[in-house]
């Protein structure tokens, strides 16, 4: 005879309930109790992605059976360059909707052996950073997701934090020489961002994307590092000081 039961939290000592109406497993019997093998993890929901390669779809499926096992969530959601089509496991972004912060990178990076980055946000958080960060509405426009999620959220612009994220990207001005391929379409997307979400456009991964390739050049050949440096920067900056003037002014308008 098998009993499949949940062990249940209690004050002393955990436990694990059997019901009293039972053939077998009497009172005093010595019995076994190990984890059950689960089986295959339900296929995750797909947000604006036609294919994942089935490598990758494991490696997502294993994040997600770890931090499981490790922290009571609500989601688990995956996103970064991890989800582009390739093999480049270098930028695997995940965001754990939990109540509950632990320490899981290194162990997800030692049963695993890659590296990951993990942001543990309530669900009230998460919302929260969808209103004002324009990065977070682009990281969620495209990711895959343990559970399926719905977030309508309106805009909310507060023009110092943008600032802020305004500051890594003018980084590329000053050290354009000492930058890789990837390294400068970070920071053009983070400044295209903000550009398009102070212009109450929606901000996107595609919609940034194809931004940058309208005003500068093809994503591809800005990661190859193949970019123009004068004609590039002569155009970067215009974009630039016009966002930090639209930041500056909101500034100076709330006060």
């Amino acid at each position: 005879m098998e009993i499949i039961s949940r062990i249940s939290k209690g004050s002393k000592m955990d436990q694990v309930y059997i019901p009293k109406n039972r053939n077998g497993f009497g009172i005093g019997d010595y019995v076994v109790v190990k984890e059950l093998e689960k089986g295959r993890i339900e296929r995750p929901f797909f947000y604006n992605i036609d294919f994942v390669e089935p490598v990758k779809l494991e490696i997502i499926k294993e994040i997600i059976k770890i931090i499981d096992k490790t922290v009571k969530n609500e989601n688990v959601i995956i996103t970064g360059s991890f989800l582009d089509k390739g093999f480049c496991f270098n930028d695997i972004d995940v965001i754990v909707v939990s109540e509950e912060k632990k320490e899981i990178e290194n162990l997800i990076e030692d049963k695993l052996k890659i590296k990951v980055h993990v942001i543990f946000l309530s669900n009230k958080e998460l919302i929260k950073g969808l209103e004002i960060d324009p990065l977070y509405q682009m990281m969620l426009s495209r990711c895959v997701a343990k559970k399926r999620f719905i977030y309508n959220v309106k805009n909310k612009i507060n023009y110092k934090i943008l600032d802020l994220y305004l500051l890594k990207s003018k980084v590329l001005i000053d050290n354009f020489d000492f930058l890789d391929g990837n390294e400068k379409y970070y920071l053009i997307r983070n400044l295209v961002a903000i550009y398009l979400y102070l212009d109450s456009k929606k901000v996107d991964k595609k919609k940034v994307d194809m931004e940058i390739e309208k005003k500068f050049e093809k994503v591809e050949k800005i990661k190859k590092n193949m970019l123009e440096k004068n004609i590039f920067l002569k155009k970067f900056k215009g974009i630039y000081n016009k966002t930090f003037e639209k930041v500056m002014d909101g500034i100076n308008g709330s006060e």
